[in-house]
């Protein structure tokens, strides 16, 4: 009779245990599911406020395209490419005409001005006379780095300044940087000022 019972438990607690077992692989199934719709969620959500951050942005003109003949390089850099920003605000992304889309960069500098390439996003030209600085910073538009870990060139395209930040793949590339790009706007502000002076004379 003892034999039986302890049998009859035995069997009792192995079919609770199944039950258990049971039970907790359907829990497990729930909250995956609803983990992956949460995920889908969001993701939508960032979709669609880019897309109506672009909607807003609309107003940006088309990017220049590089010249056909720029002339010899001064600098070239490869690296990435971390987005633009309006200049400033290194939280306020700018994301029409491609600018948003994070990337890989191949810089090349001339006496023309700045040639950006991005395999596998939008290809853009800033003239020299649209260049107005460069800085060493250490975030923009949602990327933090090490302090000065960051080089961010600012330009003027329309009527807008932006903030585009780079990082080289030789993070010591970047001082050289800043001093010719600011050294080349510091002279197109000396030619423009001269081409003014010019001018009122002329008019006199």
């Amino acid at each position: 009779m003892a034999t039986e019972l302890t049998t009859g438990r035995a069997v009792g607690l192995a079919a609770e245990q199944k039950s258990a077992e049971v039970t907790d692989w359907a829990a497990r199934i729930g909250w995956l599911v609803g983990l992956v719709l949460f995920i889908a969620l969001v993701y939508w959500l960032m979709r669609e406020g880019w897309k109506w951050r672009g909607t807003l942005q609309g107003d940006l003109p088309e990017l220049p395209a590089a010249l056909s003949e720029p002339g010899a390089a001064r600098l070239t850099m490869s690296g990435r490419y971390h987005g633009s920003t309006t200049a400033g605000q290194w939280l306020d992304r700018i994301v029409a005409h491609g600018l948003g889309t994070r990337s890989r960069v191949e810089l090349t500098l001339t006496d023309a001005g700045l040639d950006v390439v991005r395999p596998g996003a939008a290809d853009f030209f800033v003239p020299r006379g649209r260049l107005r600085e460069a800085r060493l910073d250490k975030g923009i538009a949602g990327k933090v780095l090490s302090e000065g870990g960051l080089l961010v060139v600012t330009w003027e395209h329309g009527d807008k300044l932006i903030d585009s930040g780079f990082r080289s793949d030789h993070a010591a590339e970047h001082n050289e940087w800043v001093d010719t790009l600011n050294d080349m706007t510091d002279k197109s502000d000396d030619i423009s000022k001269s081409d003014q002076s010019s001018d009122t004379e002329g008019a006199r």
